[in-house]
């Protein structure tokens, strides 16, 4: 370990890693990751560095000068800006994480300026949509809207696949079609899994075919100078923001995003009483435990209908 000299009358580390500064370190830290391929932790640590920046107005600092009174005057920032707990959380962490980086090279004096924010994960409630509200979007018009059509057609790509993820969606491949089946890896945690291929599926690949492309569907465009991955990003932005324009004119009570189709397949399976075992399996899960998890996160649809029958068999007015 790197000792560290410190001038105590001004609390300054002196020294050869003495000039390091916050901002500098973290983009350091985040260009390895990109060249380790840890391209989603250094994409989380980004949005991480540029919310501290915003909080800072763009000014640098020494490593000396972050410490606990600093990062509660973050906190207080974050949750008056509107962030939820556990966004807060998540940015705190990212920054504790590249923090814990420095200080292993000797670049700081504090231990811990992190200990009295909160930087645990809250459980947050699940959404999803019942069937009446796939019909629904199903059945929506969008005539000359191009893209509240395409955001549509992908909701309902990932539904028919058992809530497959954007991502996986994105880089789905024509030779991943094989006798009938779409076989594909999920980028998350490299399970492969089989689908069945079916005619709604064909209509909406059929819909968006690009000639001359090795993709499946028009997300990455292999003629553009901007990377995949971004490509990537940018449309699932697109996607989730017209999806939740969508999400208010249908009334729904939360955002719609391309997450809830996720949700909602695991949630109609469990209402037609599929086997947790089979939903798993469905989703792509590691095990049942996970599943059940997720299930029980859910909104709790069935368990309301159940309860509003009771009250209504009293006799109350529901």
């Amino acid at each position: 370990m790197a000792i560290i000299k410190v001038d105590f009358n001004s609390g300054r580390s002196v020294g050869p890693h003495s000039e390091k500064t916050f901002f500098v370190f973290m983009r350091e830290t985040i260009a390895l990751l990109d060249s380790m391929g840890r391209v989603r932790t250094a994409e989380t640590y980004r949005s991480s560095l540029n919310s501290f920046m915003r909080f800072r107005k763009g000014a640098d600092l020494p490593f000396y000068l972050l410490d606990s009174d600093l990062v509660m005057a973050y906190e207080t920032w974050l949750i008056r800006s509107g962030v939820c707990p556990n966004t807060s959380s998540f940015y705190l962490r990212n920054l504790r994480a590249v923090f814990n980086r420095g200080i292993e090279k000797g670049f700081s004096v504090h231990d811990n300026p992190f200990r009295h924010v909160y930087t645990g994960v809250d459980k947050t409630r699940k959404r999803a949509i019942p069937m009446e509200d796939i019909r629904q979007l199903m059945n929506m018009d969008f005539n000359r809207l191009p893209a509240q059509e395409f955001a549509r057609d992908m909701f309902l790509f990932s539904f028919y696949t058992r809530g497959m993820s954007f991502v996986d969606m994105s880089f789905l491949r024509k030779d991943d079609l094989k006798d009938g089946n779409l076989v594909y890896k999920r980028r998350k945690t490299g399970q492969q899994l089989v689908v069945k291929w079916e005619s709604c599926m064909q209509r909406i690949v059929d819909k968006y075919e690009m000639e001359g492309s090795p993709y499946l569907l028009p997300v990455i465009n292999v003629n553009s100078a901007e990377d995949e991955r971004r490509q990537y990003l940018r449309m699932a932005h697109n996607i989730n923001r017209t999806l939740k324009k969508i999400g208010q004119e249908m009334r729904l009570q939360f955002p719609l995003t391309m997450y809830v189709s996720r949700h909602a397949w695991a949630s109609i399976a469990k209402s037609k009483n599929v086997p947790v075992s089979v939903i798993s399996e469905g989703l792509g899960h590691d095990s049942e435990t996970t599943t059940r998890i997720y299930l029980a996160s859910l909104d709790t649809l069935a368990i309301d209908k159940a309860n509003n029958m009771i009250l209504k068999s009293l006799g109350e007015k529901v």
